[in-house]
């Protein structure tokens, strides 16, 4: 009976580290090519919270704000198509990041612009 337990030991703890092993590598590579994108999400929600707070100030009027939301969209689109494999790519977030830079450019561009709504212009 022990020796039955110590043969399956050796070829159970063999196993136990090949497993380990190979879930260490695996972590330790995800980071790198995950489908997660939590950066790009919260610059999400902070370009969203931008625009609204640049309508409700008046800084931005309805077309610049339409103009606006479609352009999240497209990064919105850009991200679910970066996630569609599974794995979001380095180039991938890269072009994520690309998108998102250029549209929070567009919207402080346009909360500036000295252009206001409508019902914000009169006094």
């Amino acid at each position: 009976m022990m020796m039955a337990h110590t043969w399956v030991s050796p070829v159970f703890g063999l196993a136990l580290a090949l497993l380990a092993a190979a879930a260490a590598a695996q972590t330790a590579a995800a980071p790198a090519a995950s489908a997660a994108t939590p950066r790009v999400d919260q610059r999400q929600a902070n370009q969203q919270q931008r625009i609204a707070s640049g309508v409700a100030s008046g800084q931005l009027n309805q077309r610049e704000a339409r103009r606006m939301q479609r352009q999240q969209n497209a990064v919105a689109k850009a991200e679910d198509q970066a996630k569609a494999d599974g794995t979001v790519t380095a180039g991938e977030r890269r072009k994520l990041d690309r998108m998102q830079d250029r549209n929070s450019r567009h919207i402080a561009r346009q909360k500036h612009d000295r252009q206001h709504a409508a019902s914000a212009a009169k006094p």
